[in-house]
């Protein structure tokens, strides 16, 4: 890749880059470089090759800036067969974001036959022309290949995602690393509507049966539900060879509530 790259080192911190901005706030970084970097160092520090990294979930509580970030971890359980590890996201010296993730090792299906759903019947990203608008890739944070559906649209939505450029300066894209900088998207693509997106996604819990194979990950948007301003959002995940796994939200309505009524107030209500 010829791309920035979302992070630079310098010794154990990441320096942001400006492709690293998000879309709410200019000086804030993008939920999917806070996702990715967390997994990122999680499997540089506690993963192999018999494990498979089989749930994600982070928790975004506030904005970081582009301050350097620091990220800790500690093992939580380092078992022969599952792995529990626990990840903070400090910024400015900050903590900014947090993280769990479960690896299970490796081994044989059970026997028997269990109900799945059927795979889905799209075209290969390589037959699909690339989307005219680049807004829909952040303007070269990552390039898609839309199937059905669009954002300003309601109804079903569908489409391949690839990555342009590598999370940490030096370190190729890993397929964890891979789907897990691409997760977030499952907030916009599930929670937008004929009026735009009003959701700001505050965690993302990716699981995964498997590891991706292939450099495009699909998203199948699969549910959206929304009361008081809380939302909920879920993305079927596939590589080009099938099913990888789902990607869920939890999202809030992006407008300031009401302030608190002060004591006063509340001790003249009848």
């Amino acid at each position: 890749m010829t791309n920035q790259p979302f992070f630079t080192k310098d010794r154990d911190a990441f320096i942001p880059t400006d492709a690293a901005r998000g879309p709410w706030d200019p000086n804030s970084l993008h939920g999917r470089v806070i996702i990715g970097l967390l997994a990122f160092v999680i499997e540089q520090r506690h993963s192999g090759d018999d494990f498979v990294p089989a749930r994600l979930t982070v928790d975004m509580f506030r904005l970081p800036t582009l301050a350097p970030i620091e990220v800790r971890t500690r093992p939580v359980r380092d078992g022969l067969r599952i792995k529990v590890v626990e990840a903070d996201f400090l910024s400015g010296g900050v903590a900014m974001a947090r993280a769990s993730c479960q690896l299970l090792r490796k081994t044989e299906n059970p026997q028997g036959t269990v109900w799945s759903p059927p795979n889905w019947d799209v075209p290969a990203p390589a037959a699909i022309p690339p989307p005219a608008d680049p807004r829909l890739g952040m303007n070269g944070k990552w390039t898609t290949r839309p199937i059905i559906g669009a954002m300003g649209t309601v109804g079903p939505r569908r489409l391949w995602m690839a990555e342009v450029r590598d999370l940490v300066e030096g370190s190729a894209l890993t397929p964890f690393v891979r789907v897990a900088v691409s997760a977030d998207f499952a907030s916009p693509f599930a929670n937008a509507g004929d009026q735009g997106l009003g959701y700001i996604n505050s965690d993302v819990t990716l699981y995964l049966h498997r590891l991706p194979v292939t450099e495009w990950i699909g998203f199948e948007v699969v549910n959206h539900h929304a009361a008081d301003g809380v939302a909920i959002g879920e993305c079927w995940l596939y590589d080009e060879h099938g099913a990888i796994g789902t990607s869920t939200v939890a999202a809030l309505a992006q407008r300031k509530p009401m302030a608190n009524p002060s004591q006063r107030d509340v001790m003249r209500k009848p």
